[in-house]
């Protein structure tokens, strides 16, 4: 049975009983308050439930009184439980209806709002979801336009919608690269066009599409963007080609990304760098910035320069733009072509180490993010060569896994025919080049590939001398019993670890002259065999001319260290402490075949230089000190500057050929009357350094 009463018939249905009666009793309804025993009733009143109900004990939340009783309070007596929802149908002239959050929902393609239904001031709805649009036509369609068109906030498949956020992005890009907020037109330009095309009576995604299937066959680009109209009136004037897609480096196109939030780390152009292609980019192809930022650059260059130097270029925009307009950008060095530009619009010459790259606001200096075969990164800095260094492991097994039947160890002979220059395979859209080479192991050789070039020539020049020394006869022991007691005097003081092993560092030595006589190494097995039969024909008279250019060698060095050995002043300190490391870096295991064939006269006169520096050294320390700081600071520059480049790179030509023109400006500057094969100072080592940075 439903509802109290136990002598009524089962087939009495109570809540439609209770629904007849309601009509008839909307004021007697009442709603139970949580927190007390009472309900709140039409007008404000609240009243509770006669003791003699059924209901007393456990009342419902919503009941209907047939009468209302006020003794001691306000009663209500013959009470039954009732639902909100039966209230609502019959009170719809009564009850009082008002709306809030009116909102769009995507999902809905429509605007909604939430609804409260009060009878009498009982609330029957407190937030009940209704669509606004037959509520509000204007604000609801107000709310679609906004939302739904101009944000893009809805799921529709119309093509000008498409069309016009494709368009809207591409002008957001040509912000975030102009570094710009003022192009593109704000959201109310938007509204407007879209409200000036749309009729009244659009409300909803569903009122929209049954009226745009009808205007669309006659007028399919009503509501299509143009460019023109997202720009705002007198802030374009940006070129677009100013700010390229992709660059292009030695044959390599790399795509580019622009950034426009200042404080982040990428903030500016960023180049994405597939890893296989690392180590073939070089660092200094990017100085010259894109076109739309080279202004900016140059501008903060100079104004990075000492005031002392600055004040030469005052309106420093005027003289940035006049300098860019006469110079060819990716000729030469950016800073080369600044500073050559600048001496010859004010006859000021710019010290190179007075440029301070690092006073350059971030968004100016590219970054550089590493990319792998699935496109994901996996570093990033706007330090290429750190990158390089840091990733040196991983482009390496890339570049192997390029080349995997390349690879040999352990050989003693040349057995692996003709060896190609170069391996090419493309991964991940990119084609990876590969660079096999002969690698020095000791007491045999192998075959490894390479990402650069250069570490494949020191490499293939390297192992090439093993394997000659290998299948060659050594002549160290056959030269050893045939030298006079003077020389093996002369050649018993040295670094090495006995005469036999100094004779061997000089077969190394003449090995490589006679490679370089030969034209190089060999890349195959005729090649290599020619090229055995020459050196074993001239290679114990070539020993013979090394030996005899390394007694010189020993001999004047022995007698600059007895010199230092007999020096006990004080005050000569540092200066002698300096001599010490520069012997060191003379003389030392090795240093042979490091020197080479060509350059062993230069030790000579190197060490010779050392002691006339000992002569004057007592008469003058103030003046030998200062001097040696000349020399120091430059020294110093290029350590920082070999530490900077990639490993692959520190033991190119050019980065070696520095450490010896630092000797030269050692006899340059403490016995001149040695002379130099050619001109030295310190700008042109700094000269030197750039090109070997690739400045």
């Amino acid at each position: 049975r439903r509802g109290p009463g136990a002598d009524l018939p089962e087939s009495l249905d109570v809540d439609r009983v209770h629904q007849s009666l309601l009509a008839g009793l909307l004021s007697h309804v009442g709603l139970k308050d949580a927190q007390k025993n009472e309900y709140l009733g039409a007008r404000g009143a609240k009243f509770g439930l006669f003791p003699g109900s059924a209901l007393f004990r456990k009342p419902p939340r919503w009941v209907m009184a047939a009468e209302l009783v006020e003794t001691s309070r306000l009663w209500g007596r013959i009470a039954g439980r009732i639902e909100p929802e039966w209230v609502e149908p019959l009170a719809q002239h009564l009850v009082k209806r008002s709306y809030s959050e009116p909102h769009w929902e995507k999902k809905q393609a429509a605007v909604m709002a939430y609804e409260k239904v009060t009878l009498y001031g009982i609330p029957l709805v407190t937030s009940r979801k209704v669509n606004f649009g037959r509520i509000d036509p204007a604000l609801s369609r107000e709310l679609f336009v906004r939302h739904a068109l101009v944000e893009g906030d809805w799921q529709t498949h119309h093509r000008f919608l498409a069309a016009n956020r494709e368009l809207i992005e591409q002008v957001a890009e040509l912000e975030n690269r102009a570094r710009r907020r003022d192009i593109l037109v704000d959201d109310e330009t938007l509204f407007e066009f879209y409200d000036q095309r749309i009729p009244a009576d659009v409300v909803s995604g569903r009122h929209f599409d049954a009226w745009w299937k009808k205007v669309r066959r006659e007028q399919p680009d009503l509501l299509t963007f143009t460019r023109e109209m997202l720009i705002n009136p007198g802030r374009g004037g940006v070129d677009e080609s100013d700010y390229p897609d992709a660059w292009h480096s030695d044959g390599v196109t790399l795509p580019l990304t622009y950034r426009f939030e200042p404080g982040t780390p990428t903030d500016g152009v960023t180049v994405d760098i597939p890893l296989p292609m690392l180590n073939q980019v070089p660092a200094d192809s990017f100085d010259w910035q894109v076109p739309g930022l080279r202004e900016e650059l140059v501008i903060a260059l100079i104004r990075s320069l000492p005031k002392a130097i600055r004040r030469n270029f005052v309106p420093v925009p005027d003289y940035a733009r006049a300098a860019l307009a006469a110079i060819r950008p990716g000729e030469e060095p950016l800073l080369d072509a600044l500073t050559r530009q600048l001496r010859r619009m004010t006859g000021v010459t710019v010290p190179y180490d007075a440029w301070d790259t690092d006073r350059l606001p971030a968004h100016l200096r590219v970054s550089f993010r590493v990319l792998d075969e699935e496109n994901k990164p996996v570093a990033e800095g706007k330090d290429l060569p750190a990158l390089q260094r840091q990733l040196k492991a991983e482009v390496r097994q890339l570049v192997a896994a390029a080349a995997p039947d390349v690879a040999r160890s352990g050989l003693r002979e040349w057995s692996i025919g003709t060896l190609p220059r170069t391996i090419e395979q493309n991964r991940a859209g990119f084609v990876v080049t590969a660079y096999p080479a002969l690698v020095d192991e000791g007491e045999t050789v192998g075959v490894r590939v390479f990402d650069s070039p250069g570490e494949q020539e020191r490499n293939m020049w390297a192992g090439t001398r093993r394997l000659l020394r290998l299948t060659v006869p050594s002549p160290a022991k056959f030269l050893q019993g045939r030298l006079s007691n003077e020389a093996k005097l002369a050649l018993s003081r040295n670094p090495h670890t006995s005469v036999l092993d100094l004779l061997d560092d000089a077969a190394g030595a003449a090995v490589d002259k006679l490679m370089t006589d030969a034209g190089g190494p060999a890349w195959d097995a005729d090649g290599f065999a020619a090229l055995r039969d020459r050196v074993r024909a001239d290679l114990v008279d070539t020993v013979v001319e090394v030996v005899d250019r390394v007694r010189r060698v020993l001999a004047t060095a022995y007698a600059v260290e007895q010199r230092l050995g007999r020096t006990s002043n004080l005050t000569l300190v540092a200066a002698l402490t300096d001599i010490r490391g520069q012997l060191a870096g003379l003389i030392h295991r090795g240093f042979v075949t490091e020197a080479g064939y060509a350059r062993l006269p230069d030790l000579v006169r190197y060490l010779t230089a050392i002691e006339r520096r000992l002569d004057r050294l007592p008469q003058n320390p103030q003046r030998d000190r200062e001097q040696q700081s000349r020399i120091e600071r430059v020294a110093q520059e290029y350590r920082d500057m070999v530490a900077a480049l990639p490993p692959a790179r520190r033991g190119d030509d050019a980065v070696r050929q520095i450490r010896w023109m630092i000797e030269e400006l050692r006899v340059n500057v403490f016995a001149q009357a040695l002379g130099t094969p050619y001109p030295v100072s310190e700008q042109r080592i700094y000269r030197a350094m750039d090109v070997a940075e690739g400045r």
